[in-house]
């Protein structure tokens, strides 16, 4: 079954064909660094990180890129307001670059806590001033756009007499101007209230901006990605994603951008959209106020919820559920994840021991080597060896990857990596049956199932022990053996936490630790 993916350009999966095999072009909308990055902002990396991980095991070459915005996103998505980067910068008293610094390093660290792999390349909208300045030009030139005042709009009543503005989210451009105000709302520099900005200029306090052929201004939001695709990915490249919330005006303008630049594509051929995180059912989003961040989270600091969950937990609750789908935060869903995550790694160490298992149990089965017997009719026919059991096997590892070929189905194939790991726990405490399944068969299904947890999902086991809490443990049983005058015991504790580096000292206010010098 060959990998087909959703496309919310045409409305219909497709089989995926790259564009230029085996080479892959990925893009991904990144964050806007200004604060940190909550739950909803982790759903788009983690699924994006599946797709890239699942089309390197099918044998492609990806390039990933994941931008940072740090310059040109105003407040509410508009072309008025005030850049929440400048905002965060003058309530900090920081340069702008220094907030992005952070809280982009805060970011990569949050999304390698949650397992994702770090995108080949991750371009920042402030080092590609030059591309975005050369794409407006084109804009320009072409005569999609327009000037006024030292700011740059896109006609849209103009590339809409020849393209389709709202071919990617479905709208229709007289139900977008039924919804707008007559006084476009302070905007009347442009000629329709459906106009946005390529090129901003700047005011003398603006903190962010940067020499153009229009004055001194700054990018729109919308350009950046256009332009930093194009240069890393081509004119044309395979896949972009994003969360639902970018569909429109986000991903509409960059489509309508590319097609009226000398680009004259849609962009991506493919244009995938993972849906939102919930709270009570309303999307987790800064502007709501109802969003938890990812320290936040991971270390329990949240009214929300009442405990903390580790990352690997957060990983898995948002790979339940197929990423088209919403999925509502709560402290029952992450208990179940937690449950489901640990479920998956006791399959880890399951699958390690099995083969051993195996080996032992048809070891154990063989007869025992006797004396050469007169042949009889009987011994003539072929005997039969059991099928069913290695059928059921072969059908269950199949069956790992038919979810993820479904569009990228990660609740289906974590659903049937659960039924392949009941069969693994029935044959583990059958050795009658584990000895019946052939050795290349079993190894095939413990690989499979080893591969999809940690190779495609990115699921790995994570360390649940606190190393204070165990060596205080320790130390008491060691206070409590030589107590006993149990010497034998007391030598063993201090020769194993010395092989840890670690010398128990016995003092007059009690037994202590320290690290060993030698």
């Amino acid at each position: 079954m060959p990998l087909s993916l959703y496309n919310t350009l045409t409305r219909q999966k497709e089989e995926f064909q790259p564009l230029r095999p085996p080479v892959v072009g990925l893009y991904l909308c990144g964050p806007t660094v200004y604060n940190e990055a909550h739950l909803g902002n982790a759903r788009g990396p983690v699924v994006f990180d599946v797709l890239t991980r699942y089309l390197r095991y099918l044998g492609h070459t990806v390039r990933y890129v994941r931008n940072i915005t740090d310059v040109g996103h105003l407040q509410g998505d508009s072309d008025n307001g005030e850049d929440p980067m400048a905002k965060a910068a003058r309530a900090q008293q920081l340069e702008p670059m220094q907030v992005a610094q952070f809280y982009t390093t805060r970011y990569r660290q949050n999304m390698a806590a949650l397992g994702c792999l770090p995108p080949d390349i991750e371009p920042q909208a402030s080092g590609h001033i030059t591309e975005q300045i050369a794409m407006v030009e084109e804009i320009l030139a072409n005569g999609f756009a327009y000037e006024v005042n030292g700011s740059v709009y896109f006609d849209v009543p103009k590339y809409n007499a020849e393209y389709r503005y709202g071919q990617l989210s479905n709208r229709v451009t007289e139900e977008l101007l039924a919804g707008t105000r007559d006084n476009l709302a302070g905007q009347d520099e442009k000629r329709s209230p459906l106009d946005f900005a390529l090129w901003k200029n700047a005011d003398p306090t603006h903190l962010m901006r940067w020499p153009s052929p229009w004055g001194t201004g700054f990018p729109g939001w919308h350009l950046e990605c256009s332009a930093m695709s194009r240069k890393y990915l081509g004119t044309e490249f395979d896949i972009h994603g994003g969360g639902l919330d970018l569909m429109f005006p986000h991903h509409e303008c960059e489509i309508a951008q590319s097609q009226a630049s000398h680009s004259h594509t849609a962009e991506a051929r493919i244009w995938m959209h993972n849906n939102m995180v919930t709270v009570n059912g309303a999307k987790m989003s800064k502007s709501l106020g109802n969003f938890i961040t990812l320290p936040d989270l991971f270390a329990g600091n949240t009214l929300t919820l009442s405990q903390a969950y580790s990352p690997m937990v957060v990983r898995f609750f948002l790979l339940q559920a197929h990423y088209r789908s919403p999925i509502d935060l709560s402290d029952d869903a992450l208990q179940a994840a937690r449950k489901g995550y640990r479920k998956l790694m006791n399959g880890l160490r399951l699958v390690d021991k099995l083969t051993a298992d195996a080996s032992l149990a048809r070891e154990a089965a063989e007869p025992a080597q006797a004396a050469p017997q007169p042949a009889t009719t009987a011994d003539h026919a072929s005997p039969t060896p059991p099928q069913s059991a290695s059928h059921e096997l072969a059908k269950l590892t199949a069956d790992l990857f038919v979810g993820l070929n479904d569009d990228l189905n990660t609740a289906r194939s974590i659903a049937s990596l659960f039924n392949l790991l009941r069969k693994f726990n029935t044959l583990a405490s059958t050795p009658a049956a584990l000895a019946d399944v052939p050795a290349a068969d079993l190894i095939q299904a413990t690989a499979a199932y080893r591969t999809v947890v940690t190779d495609i999902l990115g699921l790995q086991d994570e360390p649940r022990a606190n190393a204070e809490q165990l060596l205080n443990l320790t130390l008491s049983f060691y206070a409590e053996a030589k107590a006993d005058k149990a010497y034998d015991k007391v030598d063993l504790i201090r020769a194993a936490l010395k092989c840890q580096g670690i010398v128990i000292k016995d003092t007059k206010a009690g037994v202590e630790w320290a690290y060993s010098e030698e």
